[in-house]
């Protein structure tokens, strides 16, 4: 009986480094992930750190050079806390700038739209042959004359030009 227990303890101990983690990986916020599961499908090769079959990989160490030199490269320190501290910073602001012209850019196609419906509208008006009013400074109402109606029409061909 004896000799079951040892076996049994030596079972145990081989099998323990296969419940660990098989695989590391960084995700997309930078963060370094252990999983008994592969990464998702969206995670490229090269930020798998770890993977069964696959040497543990350290992203912070360079390159092998492909000139055939023996010497050994000297790893490159991996970044302090406040060099990922400030490359977060850079990210998180240009990712607002993104936003910022996006935003800007919507803003500036719904403006567009606008100004289109309004010269339809205006160009449908001029077609029809409706009498068409303006408003002076003091508010007092006029009606267009042919002069003027010419004006709104060459304003809107010139405005309706760009929607295309």
């Amino acid at each position: 009986m004896n000799h079951r227990h040892i076996l049994l303890a030596a079972l145990l101990l081989a099998a323990a480094p296969l419940s660990l983690a098989q695989y590391i990986w960084i995700d997309d916020k930078g963060v370094k992930q252990l999983s008994d599961r592969p990464p998702p499908p969206g995670i490229p090769e090269k930020r798998i750190l770890k993977a069964p079959g696959k040497p543990l990989f350290n992203p912070y160490a360079p390159a092998a050079t492909e000139s055939g030199d023996s010497a050994q490269p000297t790893p490159s320190p991996a970044p302090t806390l406040t060099e990922r501290n400030e490359d977060f910073k850079q990210r998180k602001l240009a990712a607002a700038e993104s936003a910022q012209r996006a935003a800007d850019e919507a803003r500036r196609k719904a403006d567009q739209t606008s100004r289109c419906d309004a010269a339809r509208k205006n160009q449908q008006a001029l077609d029809q042959g409706v009498r068409l009013s303006t408003f002076d400074k003091n508010g007092e109402r006029s009606f267009m004359d042919d002069a003027q109606r010419e004006e709104l029409r060459k304003n809107t061909q010139a405005v309706l030009a760009e929607c295309k």
